[in-house]
């Protein structure tokens, strides 16, 4: 005997079904509910007539038409497709137990369980028994092959059912009794994949019977599913037979199996249609950002290549303030616009990859190496204003300290010749004595004398007058014209000079006496007095220092001028101690001296004044130099402090890019794991920004005392600046190199430690730790994973893996090219017989087609970009939807 109770746990293939589990007792005390009862007779007898009238005939009667076991085989047969044993035709008990027995093991071969049901049962119609074997029939040929999103059997039907009623009020199915009592649910379904047949919002909730048989004549008539109950069965019954409904409603969906495949279908198109909105509006949004941040950068280098002078150093202060201002408030943004513009080019390339979408090629121009050499070109016309600016600051200090040095030396030389002209010029020696006119004679020869000693200063004047025509004074005009005057008023002195002294000498033949201390005096007079005024000159002289050792310098030229005073105090005593002896003779002869020495203005009084005045500006030198002193000596401890602080952050910098590499190569843990431990590294590097915000703090004061130079460091600014973006831009591309490992991981359901063998196999053949690898290397991985390669073969995979042809291969490029390699994708020719399935299998597509077959969005966004169809076979408003799928993938994938 054939066990029925003990369900069907072992399928064929050895596992057990689910279906079976919550199907494998039949309860005994339930069928004896005579209402149930009457359901699954007429149910199960309705069931069974829609197969066999196939074969042209049908039952009556369950338990009595089955009894012989003929139309039970034939029923199987039927079903199942397969022929079985060739039945008993005798009329004897024991010929109908085998025939009977015959389909009962044919039943047990297909992994069907019986318990409690035996041939004997069936042949003296026990009706029990017999509904209990046509429920088992009806799972195994009916309901077991049911699969809707990974559920099967009973849960896969109920699950179609919810999924299809899903839409319409009053419906809400959550089992296979109370839930389809009202009949609306039979109408949903109906109305779902034929609305035609049914006005679904003409039907009420309270009135079941009418929607029940509504439901069960349409499908009758229409969807040739026979009537399996009556209305008042299923309204009459507090709770509808189970087994019954199942049935009833298994029939509808094999009817509409067709239609679960053209869901598929939609389900397929939707699915890439959205992927490939998102890759389009990510496309929109690369090329906007690249747009604006180009159009930046052509903005800004105008601005940086400007070489406008100022005149003034104020003014180029005044620049270099704006410059400031750019690298700290107007750049650091466009720093992240970049950064965040290469993440996102990165991601939208993964993306498409995975998804089995052409690379993205942003337009003309806007390349991300198009943005790194306009970038490039950008930084270096900021490393040449930064240059210019400081090189201009230099130039105009020393335009403006030569300006005030000549128009110093040329203020004491016009005071000098003021009254010359009219000296050389009168006719005074014609009427004086012999004696005036040696003195006259005297006179000027120490005028002579004075002259040469004032020759140097006019060169002086003339040598810094063409300096500053050299570096291109804006005043170049009035110094100009200032210094033409003076040469030629030199010259003129020059004349006048040569002009009287010939005068002189003429008259010098008929004078005599002279009086030799006069000349004395005035001969040793002069130069003293040039001295004095040349020192004067020079402790007043203004200077300008960028080190202690120039400053130095000037303090020992200083100590030496000091050393020479005591010198020069005798030779004043000497001169005086002239003028005294003249006295001292005067008186001694009685003579009465006309009150001025007749060969020099220098009088004694005069050098002693001016001796005075030169001994004040000795201390006062003295001052101003230590003052300059003390401030190279502050310079230098600023100097001392950036470059301090400049050479921790240039080895804390060296220091994470060499960790960020090691990191990038050595990653241990899960992806996520990864992430979170590179953003926390991210956060540490970020909580360093302090220290540079203080080294800039460094280098603005640096700049605002002028400090061009730093002995203590090698490294700048500017070369800590960039290695700062650098290490902050590669944090940001290992995060966003990981990110993408976890999103290829999730598209392409690749295991945690396939990842790991991965990293593990391209560490061991990254020889450099790298990062990335030589073609020779790559070939030697491929190989270690077991891949023989020729060479066309490794030429392949290298345009995947390599498709700018660099010569090196990344982590991520092998991980997107094993998973290419070993996952499925949706492909052109996939999606194109999804669209025939919503079609109808016709070539061309209608709107309506695709408004009632998709989501709105995604219906409008196929008819807004297929083109019409234009085959022989063409309709009204047909479309194209093959060339539309190709244009998806690409020409190359078909």
């Amino acid at each position: 005997m054939v066990d029925y109770h003990a369900a069907n746990n072992q399928s064929s293939g050895g596992g057990p079904p689910t279906y079976m589990e919550q199907e494998n007792d039949w309860d005994r005390d339930l069928l004896l509910d005579p209402a149930w009862e009457k359901q699954q007779r007429k149910t199960f007898t309705a069931w069974c007539n829609s197969h066999l009238r196939k074969s042209g005939t049908q039952i009556d009667n369950i338990e009595e038409d089955f009894r012989d076991g003929l139309k039970l085989m034939l029923l199987l047969e039927v079903i199942s497709g397969e022929r079985l044993p060739k039945p008993e035709r005798g009329k004897m008990r024991v010929h109908k137990i085998n025939n009977v027995n015959k389909a009962l093991d044919f039943i047990a071969s297909k992994g069907v369980k019986l318990v409690s049901i035996g041939a004997e049962e069936i042949v003296d119609g026990n009706a029990k028994m017999t509904l209990g074997m046509i429920w088992t029939i009806i799972l195994r040929f009916a309901i077991q092959d049911i699969s809707v999103e990974e559920t099967s059997a009973k849960e896969g039907l109920l699950l179609w059912c919810q999924r299809k009623t899903a839409p319409y009020k009053n419906v809400n199915v959550q089992n296979f009794h109370i839930s389809w009592k009202d009949g609306l649910a039979f109408n949903a379904l109906i109305h779902r994949h034929r609305p035609d047949l049914i006005d679904y919002d003409s039907l009420r909730k309270d009135d079941p019977v009418t929607n029940l048989n509504n439901a069960f004549e349409v499908a009758e008539k229409h969807l040739d599913i026979p009537k399996m109950l009556d209305a008042e069965d299923i309204v009459n019954t507090a709770r509808p037979d189970e087994k019954a409904i199942m049935t009833y409603v298994s029939s509808f969906y094999h009817a509409f199996s067709g239609a679960q495949k053209a869901e598929t279908a939609a389900n397929r198109i939707c699915k890439v249609l959205a992927v490939n909105q998102e890759n389009e509006q990510m496309m929109e949004d690369y090329e906007k950002l690249a747009s604006e941040l180009l159009e930046w950068i052509r903005r800004t280098i105008p601005w940086l290549e400007n070489r406008t002078q100022e005149k003034t150093v104020q003014d180029m202060q005044a620049k270099q303030e704006d410059f400031r201002d750019y690298r700290c408030v107007h750049k650091p943004p466009k720093v992240q616009e970049k950064c965040q513009l290469e993440i996102s080019f990165n991601t939208l390339q993964t993306k498409l990859r995975l998804s089995n979408r052409p690379a993205f090629m942003p337009s003309e121009g806007r390349m991300v190496s198009d943005i790194n050499g306009a970038w490039h070109t950008l930084e270096g016309a900021e490393k040449g204003y930064e240059e210019w600016i400081l090189s201009e600051i230099r130039r105009l200090e020393r335009l403006e300290h030569l300006a005030e040095k000549f128009h110093q030396k040329a203020a004491i030389h016009e005071s000098w010749t003021d009254g010359k002209e009219a000296m050389l010029t009168q006719k005074d020696y014609e009427t004086s004595t012999l004696s005036e006119v040696k003195a006259l004679l005297r006179k000027h020869e120490a005028f002579e004398s004075d002259l040469a000693a004032h020759q140097d200063r006019v060169e002086q004047i003339a040598a810094i007058a063409q300096e500053l025509n050299e570096l291109d004074y804006y005043d170049s005009a009035s110094v100009n014209a200032r210094c033409q005057k003076i040469c030629d008023q030199w010259d003129v002195l020059g004349a006048l000079t040569q002009s009287r002294k010939e005068s002189l000498e003429r008259t010098e033949k008929q004078l005599e006496s002279i009086d030799e201390l006069y000349l004395e005096y005035a001969k040793r007079a002069a130069p003293f007095n040039n001295w004095m005024e040349g020192a004067m000159e020079d402790l007043q002289d203004m200077f300008i220092v960028h080190n202690i050792e120039e400053i130095q310098g000037l303090i020992t030229a200083h100590e030496q001028f000091k050393s020479t005073l005591a010198e020069a105090n005798k030779e004043r005593e000497a001169i005086q101690a002239i003028q005294a002896e003249v006295q001292k003779i005067a008186q001694s002869n009685g003579i009465k001296l006309s009150g001025s020495n007749p060969y020099t203005t220098i009088t004694p009084e005069s050098i002693d004044n001016k001796w005075e005045k030169a001994m004040d500006m000795v201390p006062q030198r003295d001052n101003a130099l230590q003052d300059e002193l003390n401030k190279q000596n502050s310079n230098d401890t600023l100097r001392a402090k950036f470059a301090t602080q400049a050479n921790t952050v240039g080895a804390y910098i060296q220091a994470k890019m060499e960790e960020i590499g090691r990191i990038s190569i050595e990653m241990n843990g899960t992806l996520e794991d990864q992430l979170t431990s590179l953003k926390d590294y991210q956060t540490t590097i970020m909580s360093y920004m302090p220290e540079i915000n203080t080294l800039e703090g460094y280098h603005q004061l640096i700049q605002e005392a002028l400090i061009f130079d730093n002995q203590y460091t090698s490294y700048t600014m500017e070369h800590l600046r960039v290695g700062w973006e650098q290490l902050l831009t590669t944090i940001a591309r290992t995060i966003n190199e990981v990110e993408n490992q976890i999103l290829t991981r999730d598209a392409k359901g690749i295991s945690q430690e396939q990842l790991y063998e991965y990293r593990a196999s391209f560490n061991h053949f990254d020889k450099k730790r790298s990062g990335q690898m030589v073609s020779d290397d790559f070939r030697a991985l491929l190989i270690s994973t077991g891949n023989s390669l020729g060479d066309s073969e490794f030429a392949r995979i290298m345009s995947i893996v390599d498709p700018n042809g660099s010569g090196a291969v990344t982590f991520q490029a092998f991980i997107d090219f094993m998973s290419r390699e070993t996952t499925d994708t949706d492909t052109a020719d996939q999606v194109i017989a999804s669209f025939k399935i919503l079609a109808g299998d016709k070539n061309f597509i209608t709107a309506d087609e695709l408004r009632r077959e998709l989501p709105p969005d995604q219906a409008e966004y196929c008819i807004a970009r297929m083109a019409p169809y234009t085959g022989p076979d063409a309709a009204p408003g047909a479309l194209d939807y093959m060339s539309f799928s190709t244009a998806l993938y690409g020409e190359s994938d078909l």
